[in-house]
């Protein structure tokens, strides 16, 4: 090891052995020993007659402390030394605090140290490397990230038509999902308006009956009127044997107040304005459960589309997810209501579509049969519903999009072609029991692509 320079030396003398800096108004115990005055003060904080020398152990009086001008001046001269020293030897920088020349470098803060700054609380837990290796790892960080700048711009121009590519796709599917939401909203106006025009169909008519009810009645009592007044030109004796007779007759056939509205038709009244408010919050987009699929299949950020994937994929085991058919199902679930929504299953490719009970088997290979809790229609180069046994669907190309309407109070599920409306299959009433039910989709052949969109309704 190198011999200690003078200056070194000297540092280590004028250093206070409990703060390990330089003496600050250094004092002298009996024993010999200097510290700073505040440093000795903090180890006897408590002691109020002897203490001890926290260099020898050597037992001092308090009052005897002594202020060591001679050590104070070395201390100043000690800093001016190494001040002339650090800038001789062309170093780094000087510690402001100090007086020391910067030699380390601390990691934590990234600043430079000097030897006096390492050992103090601020940095003693601190990592510390030598300044100039600092400075030299930081010169090859700097020359890598200059050499790979100029290749950044090809790369991004090779990234820019992906990501562009990504919005348009994006904006598309916004265009599309909104296009579908407005012409479904259109199609519940026309039958709500439709509906509202039948019920003042209905009031006109039930009008017209009430006012033709009472017009007659009104004839009837003015003829009986004028008879009245008749009888009341009478003898005494003879209109009152009339009038008795009258009575018995009209006791037996009271007048009866026409009915203004009907019971049903004032029901259908008042509840329009709760159909609306219940179709508004039904109205919700039907999502796929991603902790439900099978590890072969992938879903769409938006969780709205399944494709079957190249690979599967290591996705945890969870009890809720399917580890042998390739199903998922919706997130939605259904237990009152009628309910619909729309199924995009493309052209070719192996598919089922329909609903399941929320107690569906997961694990293993299952059946699909109403009996297993699935209630669906398939496509496996023939069209049919896995009804047990199965029942052949007369279809000789598939529809490229299913409408799925589960009426879970009437316990059916029907099937329909959502392009031109035609019903493909209806599971009778009472099917599906009285349980949660969600929609659910079996996705086979590697270019087989589903979408799932539409609202839930709950209009007749």
């Amino acid at each position: 090891m190198a011999a200690e320079s003078p200056v070194e030396s000297l540092q280590e003398e004028a250093t206070c052995p409990v703060c390990l800096e330089y003496f600050t108004e250094p004092v002298t115990l009996e024993c010999g020993h200097n510290f700073c005055r505040a440093c000795i003060f903090q180890c006897w904080e408590g002691s109020y007659t002897a203490a001890s020398c926290p260099q020898c152990r050597e037992t001092v009086q308090q009052r005897n402390l002594r202020p060591n001008r001679q050590l104070a001046n070395m201390v100043e001269i000690t800093k001016q030394l190494s001040l002339q020293a650090a800038k001789g030897a062309g170093g780094d920088g000087v510690c402001g605090e100090h007086q020391e020349a910067l030699k380390l470098f601390c990691e934590e803060d990234q600043t430079s140290i000097c030897l006096i700054c390492r050992e103090s609380q601020a940095h003693r837990a601190h990592t510390v490397v030598p300044i100039q290796e600092a400075a030299q790892e930081y010169k090859v960080q700097s020359c890598s990230l200059h050499e790979r700048t100029p290749g950044a711009i090809p790369v991004a121009n090779q990234l820019f038509p992906c990501f562009h590519k990504q919005t348009q796709t994006e904006r598309q599917k916004i265009v599309s999902e909104f296009q579908q939401l407005r012409q479904f909203l259109d199609e519940q106006e026309q039958l709500l308006l439709a509906q509202l025009e039948k019920l003042d169909e209905d009031i006109v008519r039930i009008h017209d009956e009430n006012v033709n009810k009472l017009s007659k009645q009104i004839s009837h009592f003015c003829v009986q009127i004028s008879a009245t007044k008749e009888k009341c030109r009478k003898p005494a004796s003879e209109f009152l044997q009339v009038r008795l007779r009258e009575k018995q007759r009209c006791e037996k056939r009271k007048f009866q107040e026409p009915e203004v509205i009907s019971s049903e038709l004032e029901e259908r009244v008042s509840g329009f304005s709760q159909k609306i408010i219940a179709l508004l919050e039904a109205l919700m987009n039907v999502t796929l459960d991603p902790d439900t699929a099978h590890p072969q299949l992938v879903l769409s950020e938006n969780q709205k589309s399944v494709r079957w994937g190249d690979t599967q994929q290591r996705l945890p085991d969870n009890p809720e997810r399917f580890d042998y058919d390739p199903c998922v199902l919706g997130c939605e679930g259904f237990t009152s209501g009628r309910h619909c929504w729309e199924v995009e299953v493309g052209d070719g490719g192996c598919w089922a579509v329909g609903v399941a009970r929320e107690s569906v088997g997961r694990k293993g290979q299952i059946s699909c049969s109403p009996e297993r809790g699935i209630w669906a229609v398939e496509w496996l180069g023939q069209f049919q519903a896995l009804t047990s046994p199965v029942t052949p669907l007369c279809l000789n190309q598939a529809p490229s999009r299913i409408q799925v309407c589960l009426d879970c109070d009437q316990g059916q599920v029907t099937f329909i072609d959502a392009g031109d409306e035609a019903p493909i299959f209806t599971f009778p009433p009472g099917s599906i029991p009285g349980e949660r039910i969600r929609p659910w989709l079996w996705v086979g052949g590697s270019r087989l692509r589903l979408s799932v969109s539409g609202a839930a309704s709950l209009l007749a």
